[in-house]
């Protein structure tokens, strides 16, 4: 006789309600309250992502700042480091 699949599953069901039977009530519990978390976060998320998308169409302005290329050449360091000399050790 060989073993199929339905069959694998059918002891694995049994040995679940033998020896696992006075736990099945929590662990259903526990999985019956992670599949309502689960949704509540899958229902705000879609929520703030429709938010979102409107504000991302829009386009974004930058600037740099400070760049070490961007200052005049005599306020820079002559050891080539970014740091200032008064916070240097």
């Amino acid at each position: 006789m060989r073993l199929e699949g339905w069959h694998l599953i059918i002891i694995i069901v049994l040995a679940l309600v033998l020896f696992a039977a006075p736990k099945l009530p929590g662990m259903a519990r526990s999985l019956g309250q992670s599949m309502r978390i689960f949704k509540s976060e899958v229902r705000e998320m879609k929520k703030d992502g429709g938010s979102d998308a409107k504000e991302s169409t829009e386009p974004v302005e930058g600037r740099v700042v400070n760049h070490p290329q961007a200052t005049p050449p005599e306020s820079r360091t002559g050891d080539g480091t970014d740091v200032p000399p008064s916070t240097r050790a």
